[in-house]
């Protein structure tokens, strides 16, 4: 398994806007705007949701895989990156949920 696959992909992702809407699928969502890529993360989610509630391991993989591209998709056409979601994960690391979610009222 990679483990650098994020920063490959956030890589390419960065490289699809220059590209040309007919030639590349996350071009075309770029080009489409901001509620076109939101509206796939909505798709995506609610695949991911029924995967969940099937048997089959492999399609929860495969939609979440889905989703989690469509995020990153999100990420770079707002120019923030992986790495920055990665890092607040970091912060989180090691505080309840309870303790993260009271954090974020002050």
């Amino acid at each position: 398994m990679s483990r650098d696959i994020l920063p490959r992909l956030m890589e390419v992702l960065e490289a699809r806007k220059q590209a040309d809407a007919d030639s590349s699928y996350v071009a075309s969502l770029y080009h489409k705007g901001l509620d076109t890529i939101l509206k796939k993360i909505g798709e995506e989610s609610a695949e991911t949701l029924i995967a969940a509630k099937g048997d089959d391991d492999g399609q929860i993989i495969h939609e979440m895989a889905d989703l989690w591209f469509h995020c990153l998709v999100l990420l770079a056409h707002k120019g923030l990156d992986a790495d920055q979601v990665l890092a607040e994960l970091d912060r989180r690391f090691g505080l309840s949920g309870h303790e993260e979610k009271a954090s974020r009222k002050r």
